[in-house]
């Protein structure tokens, strides 16, 4: 089933103006599917990033069969699928059903969930945060009125290692260790307030219906908290005392901030590899799931696998997983690259910025082994400590390749921005650089500290 969507989207209101919108949601779906240049575009929301090894496969299966073959991670952990013919809408949906992808048609684009990916594997943070996922998920699917939520809106669930918390979303739940009850703290609109841990999957719910009241009484058509205007906060301890939920309004804190996982293991049981430039081809995503008891993708466009008790260290798979493509290393200079989809696949691009962006990274020092992404010549080492591989991955800073203004999939936080301008150049952080020259202004934005970094 296909439904029409319009072309452009609104434009954004100035600084300080109040964002108004007249129009539904028309955010992609895996029902809804968006026409591009390259086929229909299908959007599959997976709280948490979570796929059984057998889903991961019907979801490869389903790219090789209809679309172009590849796999996108988007920036929420969520995955696309792209290619797609024009009538291919009724198989889809029932490859996605059979597999347990789609548990309730009517809420599946609103079932936008974070978690901390390494929660239960590193020995950081607590289990909890993958434990409020399924809780949360069945609460959205049940309620009716859930559905009235846009496709934008977000929930993060951080484990209290601080991965979650720059994600911009609309409703955070962070996970509170020290608490007799393994509380939470829930933040939304500003607003802070401590729960149960048991309370906090229901909390979160709750403070989506007090969002949802509080943008029908504004009547701007508001599709996230960010958008409500001054003076028409949501009522969240209102709507938890309503739905029986003990809570403490807290000062609003400061939330704790922590940086992703670096790829490679993660204690005995798990590993992380990045996606090159976010996308997997279906041989990397039966790889990935080849073995797995879990896989987890995750908002910087990589793959959390969680393997059985009984199957071995996980670290032995890292050879293989590197020898199909995927970034093992957190000193890969592949590592935090991320391209919208740019030409051929976006009319409005005015770049084929996937194929600059692997020029561009491919031409950088490499200070291990990681060849290009797909040639298959990539090698696993000796990664040391979590903190070294944190320390390692700290040194270069994210990047994005941008086709146009809107700047699609960039990641939070700062960042460098590489936007195409159309006259075969990019702006590197705003300074005008010829193509040709890329490689060399990406590798010194890259080392190089704020301000000359981007930060959206």
């Amino acid at each position: 089933m296909l439904a029409a969507m319009p072309p452009t989207p609104p434009p954004a209101p100035e600084p300080g103006e109040t964002r108004v919108r007249d129009r539904g949601d028309a955010c992609p779906g895996a029902l809804r599917l968006h026409p591009a240049d390259d086929g229909r575009l299908a959007r599959l929301r997976l709280p948490a990033g979570r796929l059984t090894a057998r889903q991961a496969v019907v979801l490869a299966d389903a790219a090789e069969r209809l679309g172009d073959g590849r796999i996108s991670v988007t920036s929420r952990g969520n995955a696309e699928l792209r290619g797609l013919g024009e009538g291919c809408g009724t198989e889809l949906a029932a490859l996605l059903t059979g597999a347990g992808l789609l548990p309730s048609p009517r809420h599946e684009r609103i079932r936008n969930i974070v978690a901390s990916p390494a929660a239960g594997l590193d020995g950081l943070g607590t289990a909890e945060a993958q434990l409020w996922v399924r809780e949360l998920d069945t609460l959205l699917c049940a309620e009716p009125w859930t559905a009235a939520l846009s496709g934008r809106f977000l929930f993060a669930l951080d484990d209290g290692r601080g991965d979650m918390t720059g994600l911009g979303a609309d409703v955070t739940l962070v996970a509170v260790a020290d608490a007799p009850d393994r509380g939470a703290l829930l933040w939304s609109g500003g607003q802070a307030l401590r729960v149960a841990g048991a309370d906090a999957p229901r909390a979160a719910v709750a403070a989506a219906g007090a969002f949802l009241a509080a943008a029908r009484a504004a009547g701007t058509g508001a599709w996230r908290v960010a958008e409500l205007p001054p003076g028409h906060a949501p009522d969240v301890a209102g709507a938890l005392a309503r739905a029986g939920i003990p809570a403490e309004p807290v000062p609003a804190p400061a939330l704790p901030h922590g940086a992703p996982p670096a790829p490679g293991p993660l204690g005995d049981h798990g590993l992380y590899v990045l996606a090159p430039l976010g996308r997997l081809t279906t041989a990397q995503l039966r790889g990935l799931a080849d073995g797995a008891a879990e896989v987890r993708l995750t908002p910087w466009r990589g793959a959390v696998v969680v393997t059985e008790r009984t199957a071995g260290r996980a670290s032995g798979r890292l050879p293989a997983l590197a020898a199909l493509g995927l970034i093992t290393r957190p000193d890969s200079p592949w590592a935090g690259v991320t391209a919208c989809t740019g030409r051929p696949g976006c009319a409005k691009s005015l770049a084929d910025v996937r194929g600059d962006a692997t020029a561009a990274t491919a031409a950088a020092p490499e200070p291990g082994a990681d060849a290009a992404p797909g040639t298959g010549e990539a090698r696993a080492t000796s990664l040391g400590t979590g903190e070294a591989r944190a320390a390692s991955l700290g040194r270069l800073l994210p990047v994005h390749f941008s086709g146009c203004e809107r700047r699609c999939g960039h990641p939070r936080g700062t960042w460098v921005d590489v936007l195409a301008t159309g006259d075969d150049a990019y702006r590197v952080n705003g300074a005008p650089t010829p193509r040709t020259s890329l490689p060399g202004a990406v590798a010194t934005a890259r080392t190089t500290p704020t301000p000359t970094t981007t930060t959206r």
